[in-house]
């Protein structure tokens, strides 16, 4: 801690003059797309990584420890980390002050100049303003110099000069932003992506602790890694056999270039790469990944050479065969990397390749003379696999014989439209016969394909190509699809990979959709086909081919109207919007659109009471709310003794006092109650008090006093009245309202629909909704099925121990 703080001490460059302006801030809300890749799911989480790898660069820096990231029950996202803050002085040519700047002006900040960092992941210095201009209101605070700064923005202009709100003991940056709705197709955060690239960074920054908080489900979660990239390895491979127990780790430097590397061969039989650049995940790989390859392959062709080949194997072992079974991490370390785009998939430094390679050769060729029988294992392992590469060439030969394509069980197994251009044709990959059936009466045969499955098809996780040909169920997808399944012969330089038998020219259809039930043997075969695409089509989802059907949950009925209801939010949703023209509030003439916004506020009131009840004594907060205490109060003592003799007035079975907090310099609240074995402690502070559930509960209840003056409100629907005495119950009587006169029906999978329904809710294209796949759902796919599908228990465990509580309509 003391070496931290001489850093801060002696660190004199990282002021307002290490950061540079480079352009403005204009058409970013006009081509969102051009700076954070699309403005769909994936183009929303990049603004949170936007942020998070300002952290991060800290961290590198060595100037962090903690990084937390906190998802709100409003949509908001908060990213804190103890590093120096941004700098607050006044730049010197623009004359505002510097954290305004890196929020406000495109291309401002402290990574262009290697004064501030060595190395960053924010190369391009747009992230921070990028997200501030996509944002309906971004906040930023600042602890620095003993001192609590802070600034507020609108669609990315600045509300307010910049402040200085108190004082404190911390250090560091907070910023918090709500993406705008009217920008991004959703702007719901995925818990599982934001926890999983978290536990990525942990992985990559040991010694540094990530906390991750998700207050719409009230889950808490904390990372940290002593020993880095090695238990990133044994974390992937927790489902898999390892060949040889300990993962092989490699670091050096060279050029001013960080290199490191950590892998484990396991008995699949394929192969797990991630890959980074300076913490920022290359999915598409890049020159590092190719100098790697490159290491291992001329490093264990020394154990190849000395090794009796058996004769089938006429062309030898491959780089390909090398890497079957292969889980590796890669994070290097690059001054100037040159990324392929904003969202930075692929590292194009040509010199990389050859440092990587050099670092890593030099390395394993040590290696292996020291350890034969680990270099033997890695071997034979590979020959195994050219064997098996072999063998699925030639029957890779029989499958484009004519014969083979005139297989029995085609005509019968799809139905084939009678369009030929796959620009307007679609494949529906249907679970069940029934379900195939209702499909095939139910579709447009001018443009619509189907093939229904029956029963599960091969797990291709633990299948080599020769068996997945041999597969009924696979042969006929493979069939219908038309591209052939691609053997990779991969040169040891990525730009120059081939697939052998693979043509995305010849695609058949330019959708292919995967239609299964909504229950776990739905689920399980949706997994499957993914994990087939993925290893075997990944060009098919690259390109967004790729789509899985949404049928709907519900079909609501009420009076002649038939509606296909995707699921519980969209419910709430048409219910509200029927309560809206039943609901009357007494004494007040709110018209349609005013009682829908009562709904939603009022149904935010109560998400965010519960949320915070979780955490803290209903009663307890029942009452700190009626006080409308907020952080200015804690720091007078006077003020916090006045608080503390109301609650004791009111709270007579808890025990209630207060003590100084030297880190804030302000006082904080406990009320305490003790029970039979044990006591419940409630802490009122300042981050409770700051904090996003707290002070938009206020909020809201601050507008609904407002528009209905005090409570009781009284309710009127039908021949009904219901007077309501608090906030909390006015959402739950206004759905009550637009339900009455409801019929609900929920499905339980595509089998219960007849042709027509299918069509209407899943099929047709006016009506319908599709989720298309990207490369990265797959892997996430995939990588839960090596949990719950591996031959391991443990893993299996832990999953479902973890997410059990999450389970919602479990079919049994």
């Amino acid at each position: 801690m003391e070496e931290r703080k001489d850093n801060i001490q002696n660190n004199t460059e990282y002021s307002a003059e290490a950061i540079q302006a480079v352009t403005g801030l204009d058409h970013v809300r006009a081509r969102p797309a051009m700076y954070i890749g699309d403005i769909g799911e994936r183009g929303l989480h990049h603004l949170a990584w936007e942020i998070v790898d300002n952290a991060v660069d800290e961290a590198m820096a060595g100037y962090a420890k903690n990084i937390t990231v906190i998802l709100h029950q409003d949509g908001s996202v908060t990213v804190e980390d103890d590093g120096r803050g941004i700098p607050v002085d006044i730049h010197p040519e623009f004359k505002i002050p510097a954290v305004e700047m890196v929020f406000t002006i495109l291309g401002a900040g402290g990574k262009f100049s290697k004064k501030a960092y060595q190395y960053s992941g924010g190369l391009h210095g747009v992230g921070a303003s990028v997200v501030n201009a996509l944002s309906k209101w971004l906040v930023v605070e600042v602890y620095r110099n003993g001192k609590i700064y802070r600034q507020e923005y609108s669609y990315g202009k600045p509300v307010h000069p910049l402040k200085e709100v108190g004082t404190t003991t911390k250090r560091g940056t907070k910023v918090t932003f709500k993406p705008d709705d009217s920008i991004f197709e959703t702007t719901t955060f995925k818990y599982d992506t934001i926890a999983k690239r978290i536990r990525e960074l942990a992985f990559l920054n040991p010694g540094v602790k990530f906390t991750v908080i998700d207050e719409r489900k009230d889950i808490k979660e904390e990372f940290y890694y002593e020993n880095g990239i090695i238990d990133f390895v044994r974390v992937l491979n927790q489902a898999k056999d390892p060949l040889f127990p300990d993962v092989i780790y490699i670091k050096g430097e060279k050029d001013g270039v960080l290199v490191e590397v950590a892998f484990q061969y396991n008995t699949s039989y394929n192969e797990t790469l991630e890959s980074f650049v300076n913490n920022i995940k290359t999915v598409e790989g890049g020159t590092h990944v190719s100098g790697f390859r490159a290491a291992l392959t001329k490093s264990m062709n020394k154990t190849l050479a000395g090794m009796k080949l058996p004769k089938e194997l006429k062309s030898g072992v491959s780089g390909d065969d090398l890497r079957e079974g292969l889980t590796a991490v890669i994070s290097v370390k690059v001054p100037e990397p040159q990324f392929e785009g904003q969202t930075k998939t692929k590292l194009g430094n040509q010199d990389v390749k050859r440092i990587v390679e050099s670092v890593v050769g030099d390395y394993l060729i040590d290696f292996f003379d020291k350890n034969k029988d680990i270099a033997l294992k890695i071997a034979e392992k590979a020959i195994e696999a050219a064997i098996a590469r072999e063998a699925a060439r030639k029957a890779k030969e029989i499958s484009r014989r004519k014969s083979f394509l005139e297989d029995s069980s085609l005509p019968g197994k799809l139905a084939d439209c009678s369009e030929d251009n796959p620009e307007i044709c679609e494949l529906f990959i249907v679970e069940g016969e029934s379900a195939g059936g209702s499909a095939k009466q139910g579709r447009d045969r001018r443009t619509q394909a189907i093939l229904p499955l029956k029963g599960k098809i091969l797990n291709v996780e633990k299948a080599r190509i020769d068996k997945i040909l041999s597969n009924e169920e696979i042969r006929a997808i493979v069939n219908a699809i038309g591209t052939g399944i691609g053997l990779p012969i991969k040169s040891e330089d990525e730009e120059n990979k081939t697939e052998e038998g693979f043509d995305l020219s010849k695609l058949r259809y330019h959708k292919i959709i995967l239609m299964a039930d909504a229950d776990v043997d739905g689920s399980h075969i949706t997994t499957l086909l993914l994990t087939l695409f993925y290893r075997y089509f990944p060009q098919i989802i690259e390109n967004g081919h790729l789509y899985i059907a949404q049928p709907p949950l519900y079909k609501l009925k009420k009076g002649r109207s038939e509606i296909y209801v995707k699921d519980d939010e969209e419910l709430a949703k048409i219910v509200i919007e029927y309560a809206s023209d039943e609901v009357s509030i007494e004494g007040k003439n709110l018209n349609k659109l005013e009682i829908k916004e009562v709904a939603k506020l009022s149904r935010e009131y109560k998400d965010l009471k519960q949320s915070i009840y979780k955490r803290k004594d209903k009663k307890v907060i029942d009452e700190i709310l009626k006080l409308s205490l907020t952080e200015e109060d804690l720091r007078s003592e006077e003020k916090v003794k006045e608080i503390v003799e109301k609650l004791k007035e009111v709270l007579k079975e808890y025990e209630v006092y207060y003590k100084y907090d030297p880190e804030e310099a302000d006082y904080d609240i406990f009320v305490e109650r003790r029970e039979r074995f044990s006591k419940t402690v409630n802490k009122i502070d300042v981050d409770f008090l700051s904090s996003y559930a707290y002070v938009r509960v206020k909020e809201v209840e601050r507008i609904l006093l407002e528009k209905f003056g005090t409570l009781p409100i009284v309710v009127n629907y039908k021949d009904k009245s219901i007077t309501v005495e608090d906030f909390d119950k006015l959402y739950d009587v206004i759905y009550e309202a637009g339900m009455t006169g409801c019929e609900i029906q929920r499905y339980k999978g595509l089998g219960e629909m007849n042709p027509e329904q299918l069509w209407e809710t899943t099929m047709n294209p006016k009506t319908r909704r599709l989720l298309q796949v990207s490369i990265e759902d797959a892997a996430l796919a995939d990588e839960i099925f090596s949990i719950l599908m591996g031959e391991k228990v443990e893993p299996r465990k832990e999953f479902i121990m973890k997410y059990a509580k999450e389970v919602r309509n479990l079919d049994i």
